[in-house]
Formats: C-alpha cells, sequence, structure tokens
C-alpha cells in the first residue's frame, strides 16, 4: 500500500488541486449573459433544424431584447434561416404570431427570457399551441477552472516546461543540476528566427521554419554536450559550469539580435505551437510522443539504466563498467537539445523571437522535476513523475491567477511547494519524517 503511495502519490495530488480550484472558481453565470447565449443556441440546435421556424423574442430596451437579438444573430451565422425577432412589447409578439398562423406556419420553438416570461400574450400562445416549446434561458454555476479555454491555457503553459523538464531529469538522476536551459530557450528561439528571416522572412517556406528548428536545437545541444564535458573531464561542479553557460547564452542572444524582438517570420511558424492534428493541439501530441519516447528509453535501454546507476553511486558504477563520462556528456547534451527545442515551441507560441524569453524557466523545471519525486541526490525519479510535477506546478499558477493572487504571494507559494517536495524527498531518503526530524 505504501509503495502505491509512492508511485501514485503526486497524481491524487494533481487530481486533489484540479478538484480544490474547480470549486473555488464556481460563479454563477447570468441566464443571460456571453454563456448563456451561447447555451441557448444549442438547445435552439437541439429542438430545432436550420429549417425550422423559430421566434427569438425579447423586451424592447430591457436585458432580454438584447439576449434576444445576439442570440438571433448566432443562429443566423449557423446556417438557420427561419429566425424572427422580436424585440418590442406583448402587442409585437401577438401581431408577429398572427401574421405566421394567416400564413399557415406555427414555429417550432419560441426563445424568450426575463420580462417576456410574464407577459399575458406568451400565455395564451402556449396554450392555443401546447406543441410549441419554449426555451429560456437559466443560470448555472460554472467553474472558470474547468473551462476549455482554460485547460487549454494550462497545457500551453506546460509545454515548454515539460519538455525541457525531460532533459532536467536525466540531469538530476545523475546527480547533476542544469541552470542555463532558460538562456538556452531564448538563445534557440533566436537563432531559429534569425535563419528563417535571413531565408526570406514573412515569406520564408516551411522547410526554412524546419531548418531553423532543427540548426537551433542542434547548437544548444553542442552548447550542453560542452558543458557536460567540463563536468565529466574536469570534475567541474554542475552548478558552476551550467551558470558561466547560462550568463553566456544569455548575453550571446542580446549580442546576436542587439536587444531587439525578431518579427521577420513566416506564418509556418506557428504551426507547431499553435496548429492542431485531428483536433487536438500539436503541442499535446507533442508531449505524448515525447514523454512515451523518454519513458521506453529509460525504462528498457542500457543507457537508462546507466543513468541511474551513475546518479546511485558514481564510483560503483564506473567500476562496475559503466561509461560514467560518456553518461555524464549525454545527459547535458540531452539537456541542451530539449531546451533548444522549448525554445522553437516557444517562438512558434509567440511567432517570433526575442533575447528575453525563458526568464526564470529553469527555476520551474526544476520545480517540476522535483515535485515530480525525482530525488536531487541523484538515482532515484520517474519521467512521467516529472509530467505530472510540470501539471502541478501549471495548476497550481493558473489556479491561483484565476484567484486574484498577487504575483508575488505566487512566488511565495510556489517556493513553499518546492520546498515541500524537497522535505518530501529527504523523508524518503531517511525513511520517514520522523526519522528526519531526529537527526
Amino acid at each position: 500500500m505504501k509503495r502505491r503511495i509512492g508511485e501514485y502519490g503526486m497524481v491524487l495530488v494533481l487530481i486533489a488541486l484540479c478538484v480544490l480550484f474547480s470549486l473555488l472558481t464556481l460563479n454563477r453565470e447570468g441566464a443571460m449573459s456571453g454563456a448563456g447565449v451561447e447555451r441557448m443556441v444549442g438547445e435552439v440546435s437541439r429542438v430545432a433544424g436550420p429549417a425550422s421556424t423559430v421566434l427569438v423574442v425579447g423586451a424592447v430596451n430591457k436585458v432580454s431584447g438584447e439576449f434576444a437579438t445576439k442570440v438571433a444573430e448566432k443562429l443566423n451565422a449557423e446556417s438557420f434561416e427561419k429566425i424572427q425577432t422580436v424585440v418590442g412589447n406583448p402587442r409585437d409578439l401577438r401581431l408577429a404570431w398572427d401574421e405566421k398562423k394567416a400564413a399557415g406556419i406555427v414555429p417550432v420553438a419560441i426563445v424568450g427570457g426575463g420580462d417576456v416570461l410574464n407577459w399575458t400574450v406568451l400565455t395564451s400562445i402556449l396554450t392555443e399551441h401546447p406543441e410549441v416549446k419554449l426555451l429560456s434561458p437559466t443560470e448555472r454555476m460554472q467553474s472558470d477552472f474547468l473551462k476549455r479555454s482554460n485547460l487549454l491555457a494550462i497545457v500551453d503553459r506546460i509545454v515548454v516546461i515539460a519538455v525541457i523538464a525531460i532533459g532536467m531529469t536525466l540531469i538530476i538522476l545523475t546527480g547533476g543540476i542544469d541552470l542555463s536551459v532558460g538562456s538556452l530557450i531564448a538563445l534557440s528561439a533566436v537563432i531559429a528566427t534569425l535563419l528563417m528571416k535571413a531565408m526570406g522572412g514573412l515569406e520564408a517556406s516551411p522547410w526554412a521554419v524546419l531548418l531553423g528548428f532543427v540548426l537551433a536545437t542542434a547548437a544548444c545541444g553542442l552548447i550542453g554536450a560542452a558543458g557536460g564535458f567540463l563536468v565529466a573531464q574536469f570534475k567541474v561542479a554542475p552548478f558552476i559550469t551550467t551558470l558561466g553557460i547560462m550568463m553566456m547564452a544569455r548575453g550571446g542572444a542580446f549580442l546576436l539580435t542587439d536587444g531587439f524582438s525578431i518579427y521577420q517570420v513566416p506564418d509556418s511558424l506557428t504551426w507547431l505551437g499553435q496548429g492542431a492534428t485531428a483536433g487536438i493541439p500539436n503541442t499535446v501530441i507533442l508531449l505524448v510522443v515525447l514523454y512515451v519516447a523518454a519513458h521506453l528509453f529509460m525504462s528498457h535501454t542500457r543507457y537508462g539504466r546507466y543513468i541511474y546507476a551513475v546518479g546511485g553511486n558514481e564510483e560503483a558504477a564506473r567500476l562496475s563498467g559503466v561509461p560514467v563520462k560518456a553518461v555524464l556528456m549525454f545527459v547535458f547534451l540531452v539537456g541542451g537539445l530539449c531546451a533548444g527545442f522549448g525554445g522553437c515551441i516557444q517562438a512558434s507560441q509567440l511567432n517570433s523571437g526575442a533575447p528575453n524569453l525563458g526568464m526564470m524557466f529553469e527555476l520551474y523545471v526544476i520545480a517540476a522535476v522535483v515535485v515530480g519525486g525525482t530525488s536531487l541526490s541523484g538515482g532515484s525519479g520517474k519521467i512521467f513523475g516529472t509530467l505530472i510535477g510540470a501539471f502541478i506546478i501549471s495548476v497550481i499558477q493558473n489556479g491561483m491567477n484565476l484567484l486574484g493572487f498577487d504575483s508575488y504571494l505566487q512566488q511565495v507559494v510556489l517556493g513553499a511547494v518546492i520546498l515541500g517536495a524537497v522535505l518530501l524527498d529527504k523523508s524518503r531518503q531517511t525513511g520517514g519524517l520522523s526519522k528526519l526530524l531526529k537527526r
């Protein structure tokens, strides 16, 4: 039981957070609000076909009149051919109804709300023709957190962090750390968009976009591998090595652009970060493919086992024949590639490249890895745990934004979450919180 809780505890935390923010962001949507208009259009679509006659009724100079006008406009936009709008007083409704009746037409439904529901003429019409449906708007409780647009915003926010977190997980599993990923995001975005600008700018072909992505990602991978070489060959602390690379990459991004953003890019740039395939956002497909591939690599390949071995005990791994230096260079290479690809995704999301992209992203990425259960001491952690950790961070930030938390308070909460995750990691290593307190 304890093992199961340890494996799936973060999933339960994520579910609990989603339930919490869903409840905290519940709001009563007005019957005739914008959402009420959408619901009413859907209701009309369910009871009447595009060729059916429908009366949409509202009181003049009242909210119901504005509501009726908007509903009619939406229905007309959806190819309903026989929508008649009556915005006026009870007499106007009676005249419109008698006109239809004289023509031998009985509307399938009457749409109305507010003051209209109190009109005697409406009651009389419905009594004479019980087959006519009255469709009136109703209030509904709706969670802002569960809105489709908000859930998509969570995925959009998480995708860059989650992609980079794959490489960071491998690095932390070996007992290292990488502070350069945020700067590599900016450098990658700048390199990719500069290449597109040089190859035609706004008129550049999709092949220019692909080439820019490949070269920018490869450049960041080489930078990561160089950092890994310093760590493996000269035993320079990963913290210091990547701190230096962080400063150099950020400075390089500003030097390449003179501090300006690059907007001369083709429309095809947005396909990766904003497009969809078969109705599914490309970012979602990308996350699934990358995380499944990373999981298979770490679980079913020799190098995956080597990474765990180096993080668990580097000297024992070396004596067992594990190529420790090659493994360290490899994980930093992957970390650089992931950061470079993350920069390409962000450039695609923003449709531009800028030297100030990725600020503080290294902290969010490290937080996602640690919250996902990967030990900072190395040797313990799972790829899918990192994905859950990234979602937890994103859900917490999104929920606090919806609740109107101050940005500084959000930083306090995020810092507390990270410290809590580290404390949990330490308690797992020592066999429990009580043992940790006794030390």
